[in-house]
């Protein structure tokens, strides 16, 4: 049943709240543009295929299944299934679901662990380098890559690496794992020369995962067994079961198996790498100017120096600012100390205990058919820019508590109300009444972009009965 090929599993789980208010947890990190033309998780595709691999198999949050296949089509990638986790347990159960499916088509590939929002800029240097660890993982290591530190960084763990694994491998055995250091140990593991960062970077057959896994965790290994019985047949995506799954417990894979198998190898990996961690890596990750400061959309500084400052949707100006970040998007502005960007989470944090909507959604939310946009509201209303793209249609629904006027602005549309249809052009409008069976299609050959005013007592998103959807969503 072994074989030498290489299948990438991607993760793209994670809400990304140290990069807020870019990141949201409906659009985290692995999905933005945040450094060149493509998305983090893009990158990360196309790096994989560089190693001469296997389609990718994608595990992401089930809220995330249309941003994932629409990334990959972009990307013009292929992806051998997607797998839709309700909620997340870690990437050693994620992990063991893939192998387990494997195992089922009769396969055992070398899996490659590679989380989806990390920056490598040397792609040439990262095939070599995954070269080395497919050479143990072939052997039964269970590979982890061992970022060469470029410094004393304590928000990091590390791995202290021991003796070759054989005379000429470039992999080497692990002697432990250890957690994240305070300032002068990290200086301690630097001079020493045999630590290096934990990267989340892993590589190994997928029988040698589960038997690890088995024998380290047997009740994360039952626990997902059952789950991947208990997953329903889907064409497009494996789904997995909420109801079945949610007894899993949450564990890395560093925890559940690297710390305790006696087959743990690292690969010192000194391609350029970085986690994006926070706004202060993407600073020092991104091209500067004179005054040390990275200007990122219509962004006009003065006496500025050492600083990040973004602009998404307006003009950013930034007078006498030494060491800060500066984020503007369409409803949320972040202004921090760059060394103080840690602690972003914790803002992220209020804004969920205050009862607010920015930690999980931007004023621009995608759909699989499109996007939607919030451009007003207030008591009882709510005014929205929506967006259809060609050929697609939103889902057969109706509202309890609110009513909707729609006026087209571009393209052609078919509307749905009731069992009866009607075609409308540019500048003609519709209404539909509280409580109406209710369906918007695209018909033509360009987006149709229409504004839509809701009125009622409830004009939240959860108000939405769903009968009928192309995109498994009723």
């Amino acid at each position: 049943m072994q074989d030498a090929s290489i299948l990438p599993v991607l993760l793209a789980g994670g809400t990304g709240s140290r990069l807020w208010p870019l990141s949201r947890s409906l659009m985290p990190k692995q999905f933005i543009r945040l450094t060149g033309d493509q998305t983090m998780l893009q990158q990360t595709l196309q790096r994989a295929a560089g190693v001469n691999a296997q389609a990718p198999v994608v595990v992401c949050n089930e809220e995330h299944r249309f941003i994932v296949a629409e990334q990959a089509r972009q990307a013009d990638m292929a992806l051998d299934r997607i797998m839709l986790e309700p909620f997340g347990r870690n990437t050693a159960p994620a992990v063991a679901m893939v192998a387990m499916q494997q195992r089922a088509r009769n396969a055992d590939p070398l899996l490659l662990v590679l989380p989806s929002d990390h920056l490598i800029d040397d792609d040439e240097r990262f095939t070599t380098l995954i070269q080395q660890g497919a050479e143990a993982a072939a052997d039964g290591q269970l590979v982890t890559f061992g970022v060469v530190p470029t410094g004393p960084e304590t928000g990091f763990g590390y791995i202290e690496a021991g003796a070759p694994l054989s005379e000429g491998s470039n992999a080497l055995a692990v002697s432990r794992f250890v957690e994240k250091p305070d300032q002068a140990t990290a200086e301690q593991f630097l001079a020493a020369g045999n630590f290096y960062w934990n990267s989340g970077m892993f590589m190994f057959r997928a029988s040698a995962y589960l038997e690890e896994l088995r024998n380290n965790r047997p009740d994360i290994y039952e626990a997902c067994e059952r789950t991947v019985a208990a997953m329903p047949q889907d064409p497009e995506f494996d789904r997995v079961p909420a109801e079945v799954f949610e007894a899993c417990p949450d564990e890395s894979i560093d925890y559940a198996v690297m710390e305790h198998t006696q087959k743990a190898a690292v690969v010192p990996f000194d391609a350029s790498w970085s986690d994006l961690g926070s706004w202060s890596a993407l600073w020092e990750a991104e091209p500067r100017d004179e005054d040390d400061n990275v200007c990122i959309g219509d962004v006009v500084t003065h006496g500025t120096r050492n600083s990040y400052v973004r602009g998404e949707s307006r003009l950013v100006a930034a007078v006498g600012m030494e060491n800060a970040v500066i984020v503007e998007t369409a409803d949320a502005v972040l202004v921090a100390n760059r060394d103080r960007v840690q602690d972003v989470k914790k803002v992220v944090e209020a804004i969920k205990n205050g009862d607010r909507t920015e930690h999980h959604a931007h004023a621009r939310v995608f759909r699989p058919w499109g996007d939607y946009q919030s451009i007003d509201g207030g008591h009882r209303f709510q005014v929205k820019r929506i967006t259809v793209k060609p050929g697609e249609k939103l889902s057969l629904q109706m509202h309890y508590h609110r009513a909707e006027h729609w006026v087209v602005v571009k393209g052609t549309a078919i509307v749905e109300c009731n069992g009866e249809e009607k075609l409308l052009t540019e500048n003609q409008s519709t209404y539909i009444p509280i409580g109406a069976t209710h369906r918007l299609s695209n018909p033509g050959q360009v987006p149709l972009e229409l504004v839509e005013v809701q009125s009622g007592a409830y004009v939240g998103e959860d108000d939405i009965v769903r009968f009928e959807d192309t995109y498994g969503r009723s």
